[in-house]
């Protein structure tokens, strides 16, 4: 079994990634398996960016194949905000029922377009280093609404599911999510690479 480590503490993405690359072979682990914090700054501008400087830097560490993403939503009418700074939004200790009503409040009245971006960087065992990038497009939704999910899932209203995406199940959501959509593109290069 291949093993590969995701470059995240965070215990929903470990379980998302998991899912996705276990069927191909992957034993993952994460840096939650590790005895020893790594320190990683996120100083890039870019979910692209971010992807790679974590990617890169529990590679240098470890000397293993790593991937890592970035990830965040990008509401049109705040400029693109909260984007990269999507998990730092209104402070780190500030919680997401929060954080997801004031984007609520924010757009009132307003264009509601809003997209989830994923960048996932991905650093092979050798060194070289590639990213891989998915999109959705949805709308913030007039009120949080969903138990699943987590994050900014009980505000992002999907059209096609006439729901948010906290209010569906994980098959559905990984279907279309940003991170599945950066996953396909991921896991396509991995079988190409295995071959």
């Amino acid at each position: 079994m291949k093993e590969i480590m995701i470059a995240t503490s965070n215990a929903h993405k470990v379980e998302e990634f998991t899912q996705m690359l276990a069927p191909l072979g992957y034993q993952v682990r994460s840096l939650l398996d590790l005895e020893e914090a790594i320190d990683i700054e996120e100083s890039g501008t870019t979910f692209e960016e971010n992807a790679l400087i974590k990617a890169r830097t529990v590679h240098e560490r470890l000397h293993t194949a790593v991937i890592s993403d970035d990830s965040g939503l990008a509401v049109d009418a705040m400029d693109g905000a909260p984007g990269v700074y999507s998990a730092r939004f209104l402070g780190y200790d500030t919680d997401y029922a929060t954080k997801n009503q004031y984007i609520i409040d924010q757009v009132k009245d307003k264009e509601r377009g809003a997209q989830f971006v994923c960048a996932i960087g991905y650093v092979a065992e050798d060194g070289s280093e590639h990213v891989f990038t998915g999109i959705v497009r949805g709308e913030i939704a007039p009120q949080i609404s969903g138990e699943k999910g987590f994050g900014y899932d009980p505000i992002f209203y999907y059209p096609p599911y006439h729901a948010t995406l906290a209010e569906v199940s994980e098959e559905q959501k990984n279907a279309v999510s940003h991170r599945g959509r950066a996953l396909a593109k991921l896991i396509a290069f991995l079988k190409g690479e295995g071959q």
